[in-house]
């Protein structure tokens, strides 16, 4: 997890409200709740260079940022029925009977939501449906200008050293659970799966890292089951759910639009922007106490 070298750990833990060691002490030595549920997808692809080492970002290639977001769902039976209801009444409705994402062919809105496809109005229906439910999100932000940095220099300093996307990948996996794993008896984890490979070993290793960070940090033992699940977005639709947000803080990051992550933010525990170093080392955590800078003229 080399992309980790360049990121410091926090100095605490960060839930849905900022917390000093004094209460986070506190917290390890309540009762662990139940169980945890949480459904992990990404936006943007992390890749950097193309053949021959060609640097493809600014080039309408690369993303100009990647994303790893956690949705933490308190009742997932309710969040998917609730959503496949909705998707199942605007299907039906007249309005929409000739749009061709509402078509079964083309295996869109007709088979799943999916923010990037689906129409506004579907999608201001599903921001609705998911303000209603008990969800909390948590993101990772990678600033790819950073990573482009950091890969050429780390290249520089050894020439066996070779980027992938998959490096980018697992250290946003160990950044997003670093403080996500104490506070259960078992979690059950469904990530989207990344093209045909899979890489279970690679986030369990991810995750254990993260547990291993965690102990030697607060000299606390961390015994959470993980069921650890690799699906995709057409068998869990709660995949569906952490989709949605994730294109909303996209839709901030890369096309300076803000009104839809304001909509949801009322959801997000702690979005870390681990390059936006102008006031620590660390990055940037924007809570509920700290949001996201506003956007001049964002969505006009």
């Amino acid at each position: 997890y080399g992309l980790e070298e360049n990121v410091l750990p926090t100095k605490r833990p960060w839930h849905s409200k900022a917390m000093t060691s004094k209460n986070l002490s506190t917290s390890l030595t309540t009762v662990p709740q139940p169980m945890a549920h949480y459904f992990v997808d990404e936006s943007g692809d992390g890749v950097l260079f193309g053949k021959q080492g060609k640097v493809l970002l600014g080039h309408g290639v690369s993303t100009p940022h990647f994303m790893l977001g956690l949705l933490e769902v308190a009742d997932p039976v309710a969040l998917a029925t609730a959503m496949e209801d909705l998707r199942q009444s605007l299907l039906a409705e007249p309005y929409f009977k000739n749009v061709p994402s509402m078509q079964p062919q083309r295996c869109k809105t007709a088979a799943m939501f999916h923010a990037k496809d689906d129409l506004p109005e579907v999608r201001r229906e599903v921001f609705k449906l998911l303000a209603q439910h008990d969800i909390k999100f948590y993101a990772v932000v990678r600033n790819m200008r950073a990573v482009l940095t950091y890969a050429l220099e780390r290249k520089a300093r050894d020439s066996t050293y070779l980027y992938k996307p998959n490096e980018l990948y697992d250290s946003s996996v160990a950044q997003l659970f670093k403080d996500r794993l104490h506070s259960y008896e078992s979690c059950s984890i469904h990530y989207g799966v990344r093209g045909t490979a899979d890489r279970m070993r690679a986030f369990q290793a991810a995750l254990d890292l993260s547990r291993t960070r965690f102990e030697q940090k607060w000299g606390q033992q961390v015994i959470t089951h993980i069921d650890l699940q690799p699906s995709r977005p057409q068998k869990s639709t709660c995949l569906q759910a952490v989709d949605y947000v994730l294109w909303a803080l996209q839709r901030y990051y890369n096309a300076q639009e803000s009104r839809f992550i304001e909509l949801m933010w009322d959801k997000v525990g702690v979005v870390h922007a681990i390059d936006e170093k102008t006031i620590s080392v660390e990055g940037t955590h924007y809570t509920k106490k700290n949001p996201l800078p506003e956007l001049t003229g964002a969505g006009l």
